[in-house]
């Protein structure tokens, strides 16, 4: 089952690309691999069934190996798809309507929630289209809301709205969003991320659904509002990863408060051995230009210090004329910034008292004092491997798991590069494939220095011992 691959650890930092029919061809996507690419995001907003379908069928040719993310659409609320677009003025007064079979026209704008006017009280901004058009409510009767324009511009329709720090109360999941549940599941899909997670029960909405169809489906809760924020602590230890989605996020709360915000959630995932991914605008200006901002690079750079598990392209991917110059970039930027930060220590104390957690932080120790070159580990979950990449230390670590699943769900985690592997009893036999496999690679020498993390009593009873020796050793003592 081990075979060959081309630059098996090159970055540490994981990178997500969101494709469309544009860049959904055979040879499209093996170029976005080629250029680094972990996990291929579907977005369902933009997608119908038949669409997905046919984007999972060309990943799967191109790389059966790679993971799918898809998106739901979560709690969105948007202007009408029927009418007209509203040219507004500072100062003008329109009337809001929640109506998903309004027709936009003149003063009255409709929105695809029914209960909007119920929801949203006086005194309440109103943000339309990535916050282009702000307005403030400052009337409301049992029909309408009558809201005073701040900036003046055009309304177009099917445009998102937000309301910051309100409460709407739409369903957690829409009829597109089971849809695609059931698609992901029939599809054996790797991750679900879900937005507009604002509570632990959004979460646990999908993960009943999951469960029902024992479905391993990881669930990323993607935090794009200060609700969200707020219930940070709840959703990560429900969820199995989260997305820092600075879209939305940024249009919802200050802009010089995200950096802050995103620290903090990276470091609670990490804390926590979640997954985090930084998301949106990363190279927003490759869109259209074959070299990204300084800024970009900088952010970039700082999502990579903070150590986060993931980045994430959207439109640089999707639709952008430079998509794989863009992960190529994006990659260059990662390898860079990865070689400055070896030399950082590891956290000195366990993340929690559990024998995996100490024995994983103990190999982490190991290496750092040690000139050790890899990490081995066997797993039927990837359990183990996300312990020992929740240290952030600098040695990689090797996965060989027995299931697709567990190999395809690891290529969001920090450090990890995972291998399928048959199942076989003899820890004999692990050791030498595993390690005749890596020095093949080019990964090892016989020299070098290898850590080995297993268990006495079997895969499924989890990691129980750690072994430190060269690769010949272990090689000759399989031998003997």
């Amino acid at each position: 089952m081990l075979s060959l691959q081309k630059n098996i650890m090159d970055k540490r930092t994981k990178i997500i690309a969101t494709i469309s029919e544009k860049m959904g061809t055979h040879g499209a996507l093996s170029q976005l691999i080629e250029a680094g690419v972990n996990v291929m995001r579907l977005n369902t907003a933009h997608q119908d069934l038949d669409t997905a379908k046919k984007m999972v069928e060309n990943i799967r040719y191109a790389n059966p190996d790679i993971a799918v993310l898809i998106d739901t659409k979560g709690q969105e609320v948007r202007t009408s798809s029927k009418g007209n677009s509203l040219i507004v003025k500072e100062g003008d007064v329109i009337k809001i309507k929640g109506d998903p079979n309004g027709e936009s026209a003149n003063d009255t704008l409709y929105v695809n929630y029914a209960n909007f006017t119920n929801d949203v009280s006086v005194g309440n901004h109103i943000l339309i289209d990535d916050g282009d058009i702000s307005m403030m409510v400052i009337k409301k009767d049992h029909s309408f809301l009558y809201c005073k324009i701040e900036n003046s511009g055009e309304i177009k329709n099917k445009k998102g709205v937000n309301v910051p720090n309100v409460k709407l109360y739409l369903p957690v999941i829409s009829e597109k969003d089971k849809a695609f549940i059931d698609f992901a599941i029939e599809n054996n899909l790797d991750y679900i991320a879900h937005s507009f997670v604002q509570h632990a029960n959004d979460v646990k909405e999908i993960r009943q659904i999951l469960r029902k169809r024992n479905s391993t489906i990881k669930i990323i809760a993607k935090i794009e509002n200060q609700i969200g924020v707020d219930n940070i602590a709840e959703i990560i230890e429900e969820s199995d990863g989260i997305m820092v989605a600075r879209g939305d996020l940024g249009i919802e709360i200050a802009a010089e408060k995200i950096p802050v915000i995103q620290r903090k959630l990276v470091k609670n995932c990490i804390k926590s051995n979640k997954m985090v991914i930084i998301a949106t605008q990363m190279l927003h200006s490759m869109i259209t230009n074959p070299r990204p901002t300084r800024a970009e690079v900088t952010d970039i750079a700082t999502a990579v210090y903070e150590k986060a598990d993931a980045l994430m392209l959207s439109g640089e991917t999707a639709y952008g004329n430079y998509p794989i110059q863009s992960v190529s970039m994006m990659s260059k930027i990662i390898k860079e910034v990865e070689l400055a930060i070896e030399k950082y220590p590891p956290k000195t104390q366990a993340l929690h008292t559990d024998t995996l957690s100490v024995l994983s932080h103990s190999a982490v120790l190991a290496c750092s004092t040690l000139p050790v070159k890899a990490i081995i580990v066997d797993t039927l979950t990837g359990r183990t491997a996300r312990f020992l990449s929740a240290y952030r230390g600098k040695t990689p670590v090797y996965a060989f798991c027995y299931n697709e699943y567990a190999m395809r769900q690891l290529a969001l985690t920090y450090g990890v590069k995972a291998f399928m592997i048959e199942m076989d009893n003899s820890r004999e036999n692990f050791l030498r494939r595993t390690i005749e496999f890596l020095i093949k690679q080019k990964t090892l020498q016989h020299t070098d220095n290898v850590v080995v993390i297993g268990g006495s009593f079997g895969p499924a009873n989890g990691a129980s011992f750690m072994e430190i020796s060269t690769a010949q050793n272990l090689l000759e003592y399989q031998i003997d």
